[in-house]
């Protein structure tokens, strides 16, 4: 599901964040149904933001959504480490449950072509980010996110407040670049905008998945980063790793720090504030942290840069 390796904000790299295809927890029809239709959000055929030859907008249709599904599952199980079962095999594409009534933003390169099953040539789709706002969520299965950490009670504790849940992204890899990232973020700020969010919250992944290796990583994330006890969310009982695992005085901050994947550093940069306890990942062979971005806290800096009524790339 989302990221990791290589990242947000970096001018290199763009990571996704991983967890695993099923989420652990959800409703069992919901896991065991045939994915409904996928629903669109309204004015999907609108662009949200343009860069020369790359373009930002939400999924128009199912059609679109199946190819942000085969993006992830190139990046995620060809490119990454995920273990993918027959099924994922079979089709070549990363998907669950969640995938119908999410909406799937996406970024497409015009200058770069496909011809589809009908023979008209469409521009590719080269990244993608997967958004559940809380109104959908309570409709269906929840957040994806609720399989790791104990989100609800963060929600019951801010009955005004509406939240959305980012994950899955990735980029193709030779899209991995600054203008790539930036487009990513000035659509979701457009959405945030757009249906009043107040929190945004996800899970970022660091690779490996023994917590004494990831010491002095999931240490300085305690020390520097953990969430004010208002905006604080523990992981669920059976999957909780504690974090602080170092005293405040034994860790190179430089080093940890420097060790951190792009992705979280990039969240951290915007803002935001890292939960208690990460949760461990066999199948994807990571470590989550949970991120959760109170909109009113993030850096002005980069609410200014992508403008308050995200007019910086609008076209």
């Amino acid at each position: 599901m989302s990221i990791m390796r290589q990242g947000l904000f970096s001018p290199r790299k763009l990571v996704r964040k991983s967890t695993p295809a099923t989420r652990p927890g959800a409703a069992t029809a919901g896991a065991t149904r045939l994915d409904p239709p996928v629903s669109t959000p309204v004015g999907t055929g609108e662009t949200l933001g343009r860069i020369g030859s790359l373009e930002v907008r939400m999924a128009r249709n199912f059609r679109e959504v199946k190819k942000a599904q085969h993006l992830r599952f190139e990046v995620f199980y060809e490119e990454m480490s995920a273990i993918a079962d027959a099924h994922t095999l079979a089709s070549r594409r990363d998907s669950d449950p969640f995938d119908a009534y999410c909406d799937h933003l996406l970024v497409l390169d015009h200058d770069c072509l496909k011809r589809n099953k009908l023979g008209r040539l469409k521009p590719e789709i080269v990244g993608t980010y997967r958004i559940l706002r809380q109104d959908v969520a309570d409709q269906h299965s929840g957040f994806y996110t609720a399989g790791e950490y104990d989100i609800q009670a963060l929600i019951d504790a801010n009955p005004g407040k509406r939240f959305m849940e980012l994950g899955r992204s990735c980029v193709l890899k030779p899209y991995r670049n600054k203008k790539t990232v930036e487009l990513l973020w000035h659509g979701i700020w457009s959405y945030v905008l757009r249906h009043k969010i107040d929190v945004m919250l996800g899970c970022a992944s660091i690779e490996g998945t023994n917590p004494d290796a990831l010491a002095g990583q999931l240490s300085f994330l305690h020390h520097n980063a953990r969430a004010p006890e208002q905006w604080r969310v523990r992981a669920v009982e059976d999957r909780y790793v504690e974090m602080n695992r170092l005293p405040a005085d034994e860790i190179n901050a430089k080093e940890a720090l420097r060790a951190l994947p792009p992705l979280v550093k990039g969240y951290l940069r915007l803002g935001a504030f890292i939960g208690d306890g990460a949760v461990v990942d066999q199948q994807f062979g990571t470590t989550d942290v949970l991120i959760v971005m109170p909109v009113s806290e993030l850096n002005t800096r980069y609410v200014n840069y992508y403008g308050a009524d995200a007019s910086r790339y609008a076209s």
